[in-house]
């Protein structure tokens, strides 16, 4: 299941759901616009799991939820709670990532 939010709501989007994966972007960032369908695809081979896309330069409060430095930044959280990211522009690294909360 793939999402945009549009607020900073990421936390409540992590807290109510078992697992998620997100990417975080930034309007300007090509890396970001490049990766972006790449997201959406691996969104639609896991449709148990919320994939989720949120500006990281207008939502500050979920940007600090992983940490991120660097864009684009993708993370996973299990449980509620950060587990892991990669800030890459590489889709067999974004795919490692995935892998390691789709094999849980």
């Amino acid at each position: 299941m793939f999402q945009e939010l549009k607020e900073d709501t990421l936390k409540e989007v992590v807290e109510s759901n078992n697992k998620v994966v997100v990417q975080f972007s930034a309007s300007w960032c090509g890396n970001c616009r490049l990766m972006k369908p790449k997201f959406k695809k691996l969104a639609g081979e896991n449709e148990h799991i919320p994939f989720v896309l949120i500006d990281a330069e207008k939502n500050p409060e979920s940007r600090k939820l992983a940490n991120v430095n660097n864009l684009p930044t993708f993370a996973v959280f299990e449980k509620g709670e950060f587990k892991n990211q990669v800030q890459t522009n590489k889709f067999e690294s974004l795919k490692e990532l995935v892998n390691e909360v789709t094999n849980n």
